[in-house]
């Protein structure tokens, strides 16, 4: 007894290595190996694509967050409270505050309104403040006073003059050269004066009843940044700002965003249908080689061991290699970008490894876990008669959760993410639904032999059919969604900075000197605006409806309703606008920007009451327009007809476009007309093209990525389809049909099923990129007329690519 004790632990670990032996064989001499493939090629690519996520989120982030200053700002039209700065300090946030407010600053010569920002020594926490005076400086210190570089010349200055502020006279110690904080309002900007906080209560300029506007700015991390604006309860006049609240920059950081998860998400969707057609390919060739294991004696224990084994060595294999691969594809995919991205670089972390590992598995157990359980349960006379099904046990199909479950973890309550899958789920069955129509259309035609075959041949079985026709139309369609989302992204990203976007902005101008200031415009061949009258003015009343009598407690008005807005008057339709509904009046009308009429629930026909100066005037609404308020071009939310407003005091605004070469004519101007307001906008232009470069250049990259995935799966679904009409090659010749005649139906099958497959593409990628831009971007949709010639091409040409390298394959056997 004892020897056979011993026989058996000898035997055991003699067992063990033959089994591991085995194992390997069969993973790379068997058909597990394109499984191996599609999986490395899953981490590989999420590596990859997640990798460049987090670099260019943080980059962008971090671009967005250097324009206001800080991680998080609070402003407030009060004082700030002191609970607000308790909570932070507990929290152990990084902390500085600022007070800002116009008023007039005098020389000895002149007098110039700007805008007074008393900041602390640690000012900012994000970004660059950079100060010339004797030397260079990056913080502003006690009884210090920093003029923005145009007042040195509206106020006959230099460095060591004294300015008054208020009642406070401070020496000039520079100029600022540059300032993180940028605001995109022309008519909220004036030339910036820094003093600090130390010095402000000299300035006697915060009084009782005066506009002043106070901030407090935030560094730390970001859930920390969370509980803070959680914990403080806004009230009016108070908001935070963060880098996806700044106007364009952070429209494009949040579509941005939007973007890259949807892109990642279309790529893991693309990437597990490539790993589940592999795997079941793997499971139709094992079928005989399980049978005559099981034939042989082979209980299912055993052979789930031997797949064990197989499953394990290849998921290692896979991480390596994908990691290794993903790794360098992520290296490689920043090449484009590196003239534009940061150095240093920020970190991946370890996210990129985790979120590609875990993804791999989620997908694996149920992709190869449905399809071997099927596998095992192969019955043993499949030895000697093929079986075309067998009982399966269903259980196994709860694998499935493992994803849903994750997903619903991941998404969590982003209505963006569930609307797109569950839009891409329907669509793929009305594709396929779609396609089998199209296909019993065609039949009723008439079309030569070798098309009636194919014809005959896809239409054989419908569900077959359907499915490929669905799966082969919704990777075309994945692949197009990904390159027209970045497309039309970017073609709405250049609208927001166009190459010959106004970069100056000429205010106050009084009427008298209005003509005179454009004639001066265009001697020099300045770009320019037409010249807009505007005046500063609320509005009261719509229908004869209080606005602002019926606002309870605590209750956050719109913000057109806290503030005055700023008006103008024309006889036609500002050519930067659009006109959705009604008529240009010439009389007694006024026309709207659709975003306050959808906001107030304005319409046409409305009376509107406005006042101005404390003279309230009435104006019948005529008009709604889409305004495109990134354009940086004068822009307004209320447009009247000459005749309710001429009689009004106004003065003029003009926006122009000034090149490198003419900044002598900006230091000119302003000596010329000294009562002008100039906004000199050029360095917050300078730094939003280089976010919208960073960006454009990075979407790019990731779609390239995304339709690269796109094309694998294409190409698999293709070469795997092609791989299971061998045995019915086989038949046909069999029953005396040629070479020539089954190579022409072969290829009469897949190019109609190539044809169909891209017009469908076509409408469905249409349709998707449609209602994402609509409801996901909040973008005005735009037709691709050329994706209907393209994709059909595309899909005609891979097939040409996949049937010539494999019909050679599959007609050899007819040979002799």
């Amino acid at each position: 007894m004892s020897e056979l004790s011993e026989a058996n632990q000898v035997a055991r670990p003699r067992k063990q290595p033959l089994l591991l032996k085995w194992s390997w064989r069969e993973l790379w001499h068997g058909q597990l190996w394109p499984v191996a493939v599609a999986l490395t090629l899953i981490i590989a690519c999420v590596f990859a694509l997640s990798a460049l996520v987090v670099r260019v989120e943080k980059i962008m982030v971090d671009q967005g967050r250097t324009m206001i200053a800080a991680d998080l700002v609070f402003r407030s039209a009060n004082p700030l409270e002191p609970p607000l700065l308790e909570q932070a300090k507990a929290l152990g946030l990084t902390m500085s505050q600022q007070t800002r407010f116009g008023t007039m600053a005098f020389s000895e010569q002149e007098m110039q309104l700007v805008s007074v920002k008393s900041v602390g020594s640690d000012f900012p926490l994000r970004g660059e403040l950079v100060l010339k005076g004797a030397g260079v400086r990056h913080r502003v210190q006690p009884g210090e006073l920093w003029l923005a570089e145009r007042l040195f010349s509206l106020l006959a200055v230099k460095r060591g003059d004294l300015i008054t502020i208020g009642d406070a006279e401070l020496t000039v110690a520079g100029k600022i050269t540059q300032e993180p904080e940028l605001s995109f309002n022309p008519f909220s900007q004036m030339p910036a004066v820094l003093i600090h906080n130390s010095d402000l209560a000299k300035t006697g300029a915060v009084q009782p009843g005066s506009r002043v506007q106070f901030r407090a700015y935030f560094n730390g991390p970001d859930d920390k940044l969370r509980q803070l604006q959680q914990a403080v309860e806004l009230q009016p006049g108070q908001r935070w700002i963060s880098e996806t609240t700044q106007g364009r920059t952070g429209d494009m950081i949040e579509r941005a965003r939007q973007y890259l998860s949807l892109t990642l998400i279309l790529v893991i969707l693309m990437a597990t249908a490539t790993l589940v057609l592999t795997c079941w390919h793997y499971t139709s060739t094992r079928i005989e080689a399980v049978a005559m294991m099981k034939s042989l004696g082979a209980s299912k224990r055993w052979l789930w061991q031997w797949l064990a084994r197989q499953l394990s060595l290849l998921f290692a294999i896979a991480a390596v290699a994908g990691l290794s691969i993903g790794w360098l594809l992520e290296f490689l995919l920043r090449l484009p970008l590196s003239d534009v991205l940061p150095d240093p670089l920020p970190e991946s972390g370890f996210t990129p490894v985790f979120v590609s590992l875990t993804v791999a598995l989620l997908v694996a157990i149920p992709g190869l876990g449905i399809s071997l359980l099927r596998l095992v349960d192969a019955p043993a006379i499949s030895v000697i008669q093929q079986q075309v099904d067998w009982p399966v046990k269903r259980q196994g199909n709860a694998l499935v959760l493992l994803p849903v479950v994750a997903a619903l973890i991941w998404f969590g309550s982003n209505k963006f993410m569930w609307l797109t899958l569950a839009g891409l789920a329907a669509l793929l069955g009305i594709l396929a639904l779609l396609g089998l129509l199209v296909v019993a259309l065609l039949r009723r035609g008439k079309w030569g032999a070798a098309i009636k075959l194919a014809l005959s041949r896809i239409s054989r079985s419908p569900l077959a059919t359907g499915a490929q026709l669905a799966a082969l139309t919704s990777s075309l369609m994945l692949l197009a969604v990904i390159w027209l989302l970045r497309t039309d992204l970017l073609a709405d990203w250049q609208q927001t900075l166009p190459a010959d976007a106004p970069n100056v902005f000429a205010l106050n101008i009084s009427p008298e000197q209005q003509q005179a200031y454009l004639d001066e415009l265009d001697r020099n061949q300045v770009v320019r605006s037409e010249g807009y009258p505007v005046i500063r003015g609320r509005l009261i009343e719509i229908n004869q409806q209080d606005l602002l009598a019926g606002t309870s407690q605590g209750e956050e008005r719109d913000e057109s309703l806290r503030r005055e807005l700023n008006f103008t008057w024309r006889d036609t339709l500002p050519v930067h606008n659009t006109l959705l509904e009604g008529e240009w009046s010439d009389s007694r009308g006024v026309s709207v920007e659709s975003g306050i009429a959808g906001r107030l629930g304005i319409r046409l026909g409305d009376e509107l009451t406005f006042n101005v100066s404390s003279q309230p005037f009435s104006a019948m609404v005529t008009s709604i327009r889409l305004v495109e308020w990134r354009n940086m071009r004068p822009n307004f939310y209320f447009i009247f007809t000459p005749d309710v407003m001429a009689e009004l005091p106004a003065t003029w605004l003009v926006s122009y476009r000034i090149d490198a070469d003419q900044n002598a004519l900006i230091n000119q101007l302003g000596r010329d007309y000294p009562t002008v307001t100039l906004l000199d906008l050029r360095t917050m232009a300078t730094r939003i093209q280089a976010i919208l470069q960073q960006v454009s250049l990075s979407l790019s990259v990731l779609a390239v990525l995304g339709v690269s995935s796109g094309l694998l799966l294409v190409l698999t679904l293709l070469r795997l389809s092609l791989s299971q009409r061998e045995q019915e090659i086989k038949l046909y010749r069999t029953l005396g049909a040629s070479r020539k005649r089954i190579s022409a139906t072969v290829w009469g099958e897949y190019g109609l099923m190539a044809l169909i497959a891209g017009v469908m593409a076509a409408a469905g990628a249409e349709s998707v990129v449609a209602a994402l831009l609509k409801w996901g971007f909040e973008l005005p949709v735009i037709g691709h007329p050329w994706l209907w010639v393209m994709l059909p091409l595309l899909s005609l040409g891979l097939v040409v690519i996949i049937i010539r390298s494999m019909i050679k394959r599959l007609l050899m056997p007819l040979k002799g």
